[in-house]
């Protein structure tokens, strides 16, 4: 495992206060197990139903299965697994035999899952054999070869028949004994818990080392300032390999002992029948998941009884959509975080709805948030700058590269996001996007989420992004990528900057290209991939005449490669 990275004088502090112990998740599951044996802790779409007892006791048998084939603590286990109860049964067993916990996205490719691989020298995969049209067993067989560390193959063949030699983890549960709680390994609370992939928004993903104090501290803080006991019950449809899933879907519920219901791939009428059925009280996802929930209670004039509040994250938050959300009785709320230093800032449910509107809110306790300029210099509240934050929840580095890692984390422990924003007297924190979404026009920086604001509120396009097209005069023009509502068949820039003029936009923020989508590609946390968006661009450019930015859509005829580049596919 790499070297970590933690402030001597902020991990004292950290312990002086509290916020930082001995204990580890592992230790924390054994209480939770003991106080709620017989209490469900997960229940998934699929029908499967476990209580405390009955995971601990699946877990076991997996964790015995680790041990047998050599894991040792702080090796890595890597897995895809979608939104499961398996995913819970896999990250249980791994904190039984001390091993860290490397979930990866089930979009990920095969050059990609063995490019992690080889980054954190993972010694286990785990994977189904086919999930969503994809053969995961094909794929994880091919790059086998690549990674030397790789010594173990278990297959998930739920929906169809492994192919290879290669262990099943059906066969594991049927063929071992769950390991006696005196044979499993204890780490230090300051070891290496999980790396988790970031989204990789900017090109290829970097693995986020967290500790178990880092884990620990985020989801006890995030309970308690969110009001959130043992009786609530948490509904996740967002996958659990990302940092929204992982801590909140997982470790949160199994702190207090509550309950969490997975959705294995989202459909908001599901989503409501099974939130009713189960009578969840709180959710959190990215935020076209509540975009369609509240779009479907208002068209099949539905309601969702026991829902109390959902937490958006990944994209600003709509007034439009607090305020609906508000007359069906769920308090929307916004947080903003990332995996290097987890949801950190939010408005909290109790507090007035006018909040929300234009902020993410606070930060929670234990966590120094500031906002600094170009040089890292602190600003006063009201002036644009970069979010960096400082607790008990950053991370601690990114494996196999220092680089990378001193970069965004000083030598103090602050993390720099490179999102801009702007904060109040209050303390609350107005995102505004990332220092890569600004396009330099003229010399003029024109934030693209800003312009991105403009253009969604035209009635014809569903979804929409706005990056930067290189020009030899300006320096970039402004690109609108949009997708069309279902029944609108064309749309043309000069159409849409009429709408602009009409809506008395200033005219620097009006698009000088326009393209049309099928899907703006997105990450499981709901941010826009604007590398893809900018390599297509790239690529449009060079086949179109020089002409083409003057406001032609050329568009139309390339559909069909949009697909074979990836932008027109689930991100």
């Amino acid at each position: 495992m790499d070297e970590i990275k933690i402030n001597d004088s902020q991990k004292r502090l950290y312990e002086k206060m509290g916020y930082w112990g001995k204990k580890t998740l592992l230790d924390y599951w054994h209480t939770s197990v003991k106080k709620y044996r017989d209490k469900e802790f997960v229940v998934d779409d699929r029908g499967y139903r476990y209580t405390y007892g009955q995971l601990d006791e699946k877990a076991g048998i997996v964790a015995s299965y680790f041990l047998s084939i050599g894991v040792k603590p702080l090796d890595v286990i890597s897995f895809q697994i979608p939104i499961w109860s398996e995913f819970v049964i896999v990250s249980i067993a791994c904190m039984k035999v001390g091993a860290v916990v490397n979930p990866i996205g089930m979009c990920y490719s095969g050059r990609e899952v063995s490019y992690l691989l080889n980054l954190c020298k993972s010694k286990v995969f785990l994977c189904p054999t086919w999930y969503n049209k994809t053969n995961y067993e094909k794929l994880i067989l091919s790059v086998k070869k690549d990674v030397k560390s790789l010594k173990h193959i278990v297959l998930l063949d739920n929906l169809k028949e492994k192919e290879s030699n290669s262990i099943t983890l059906k066969h594991i549960l049927s063929s071992y004994f769950s390991l006696n709680i005196k044979d499993e390994v204890m780490v230090d609370s300051n070891d290496v818990a999980a790396i988790l992939c970031t989204s990789g928004t900017t090109g290829c993903a970097k693995g986020a080392m967290l500790t178990h104090n880092n884990i620990i501290f985020s989801e006890k803080y995030f309970n308690k300032e969110l009001g959130i006991t043992k009786d609530d019950i948490m509904f996740m449809p967002a996958p659990l390999n990302h940092a929204t899933g992982f801590h909140h879907g997982i470790i949160a519920p199994m702190l207090i002992g509550s309950k969490v219901v997975l959705q294995q791939k989202f459909k908001s009428k599901k989503a409501i029948e099974l939130m009713n059925r189960e009578k969840c009280t709180w959710s959190m996802g990215a935020t076209p998941f509540i975009y369609d929930i509240l779009k479907n209670i208002r068209e099949d004039e539905v309601y969702l009884s026991s829902l109390k509040f959902y937490l958006c994250g990944g994209a600003v938050v709509p007034e439009e959509m607090v305020r609906q959300a508000y007359e069906y009785g769920i308090k929307l709320c916004e947080v903003y975080g990332s995996t290097e230093s987890v949801p950190h800032v939010f408005v909290r449910p109790d507090e007035n709805i006018e909040l929300t509107f234009g902020t993410a809110g606070r930060a929670m306790e234990g966590v120094e948030v500031k906002i600094v300029d170009e040089n890292r210099k602190e600003i006063l509240p009201g002036n644009l700058g970069e979010e960096v934050s400082r607790g008990p929840n950053v991370f601690v580095g990114y494996i196999g590269d220092k680089s990378a890692t001193n970069k965004v984390l000083d030598d103090e422990g602050w993390f720099y996001s490179g999102d801009l924003c702007v904060s109040d007297i209050s303390g609350n924190i107005n995102i505004i996007g990332r220092k890569k979404d600004i396009i330099v026009r003229g010399g003029e920086n024109l934030n693209s989420n800003h312009i991105s604001q403009y253009i969604s509120k035209f009635p014809l396009i569903k979804d929409e992004a706005v990056i930067g097209m290189p020009d030899k005069r300006l320096g970039e023009r402004i690109c609108a990528y949009v997708v069309l509502k279902k029944e609108v068949n064309s749309l043309k820039l000069e159409e849409l900057l009429e709408y602009m003029e009409k809506e008395k936009i200033p005219k620097r923020y009006w698009p000088e290209h326009l393209e049309i989508i099928d899907k703006i590609p997105r990450t499981d946390s709901g941010k826009v991939k604007k590398n893809l968006l900018a390599k297509d661009l790239k690529v449009r450019m060079s086949r179109q005449e020089e002409s083409s930015w003057k406001g032609e859509n050329s568009v139309q005829e390339d559909q069909e490669k949009q697909q074979n580049q990836g932008l027109c596919a689930p991100s």
